[in-house]
């Protein structure tokens, strides 16, 4: 088995849908003879060409539109939005259009597209490329938002999301493109969309988080393993539709929850989770559930962003506290 990164897991799983299916077609900003501004399309264009590989003009609203009439002549488009913080222009595309379109048609038309794009800080990028966003997408119904956080996952989940009918918004954290590497098998897999992992087991608290911020949970579940303390550690893997089923089960089990996200407090997804679980489990809790994010004010310049992002300190704080009640 083949030791990869994610971006290398990324590679090959669109090398393995472009094989499998004539009508995968990859386009985007500088992805076709430059193989994308992180390499995640290298060497695509030379081995299926121009025809099913192929480069953009400068305009993401473009981009948007050119997949949804793709899609509906019959082909999986996989466009490319080469930093999220672009993603602005193309929202009429995604949310008014491609999110409505099984609706708007009575089922007659799906809409199988996969939008890649890199999100997320620690890598000191210029201002509207490191931003967040997942929160702003998963909040309109009819798009599935993905986020791996481990290479193996990144292969399995990007054939899931290409195979899949419906709009999958596939989110690829940029400081997990090279930081390691992990076996990911060769030949084709899926991993199933919408389904948590519990990356830890642990009897003392739940930490609930995804991409990046996996790692962070992971590493201050070690610490705290040194103070005696067992944290468990779910990976949603997905942010839309989010799988409440393993949270609950866990918090049944631990009665405590930190949830952690990079994004700025205000921006969604951990406050879905955490209402989600004060509605439902309640009486299973013995602490309110607490939270660890990014302070709510924009991205800021790559100075201060080592600052600005949550890190496992923080996360072990908050288990503290939780502990503490």
């Amino acid at each position: 088995m083949a030791q990869m990164t994610m971006i290398q897991a990324i590679t090959n799983a669109l090398h393995t849908e472009l094989k499998n299916d004539e009508n995968v077609l990859i386009f985007g900003e500088d992805v076709g003879q430059n193989g994308g501004v992180f390499r995640a399309t290298d060497g695509l264009q030379k081995e299926f060409g121009e025809e099913r590989v192929f480069d953009t003009p400068l305009a993401e609203s473009g981009i948007g539109g050119l997949a949804i009439g793709l899609a509906l002549q019959g082909y999986r488009p996989v466009p490319e939005i080469q930093f999220f913080g672009f993603v602005y222009e193309a929202m009429d595309a995604i949310s008014g259009q491609m999110a409505r379109m099984r609706y708007r048609s009575g089922g007659t038309y799906n809409m199988p597209i996969t939008i890649r794009s890199p999100f997320g800080g620690g890598v000191h990028t210029p201002e509207l490329h490191a931003d967040s966003l997942e929160g702003l997408l998963a909040q309109q119904p009819g798009l599935k938002v993905v986020i791996p956080s481990t290479p193996y996952e990144a292969k399995g989940l990007l054939i899931s999301a290409i195979r899949d009918n419906d709009p999958v918004i596939f989110l690829e954290h940029m400081k997990l493109y090279r930081s390691f590497r992990e076996e990911v098998p060769e030949e084709e897999y899926t991993i199933e969309i919408g389904k948590a992992d519990v990356k830890r087991e642990g009897t003392d608290v739940t930490l609930v988080s995804y991409g990046a911020m996996v790692h962070s949970s992971l590493k201050a579940a070690e610490e705290l393993e040194k103070e005696g303390i067992s944290a468990e550690v779910i990976d949603l893997r997905t942010v839309s539709p989010i799988d409440y089923e393993t949270i609950l089960k866990s918090v049944e089990k631990t009665n405590r929850v930190v949830v952690v996200q990079e994004a700025q407090r205000q921006a969604g997804v951990s406050a879905n989770v955490v209402a989600e679980i004060q509605e439902q489990a309640i009486l299973y809790l013995e602490a309110p559930v607490l939270r660890v994010t990014a302070p709510d004010t924009v991205y800021p310049f790559s100075q201060a962003e080592e600052v600005w992002l949550p890190n496992y300190n923080d996360i072990i704080e908050k288990v503290n506290q939780v502990l503490n009640f």
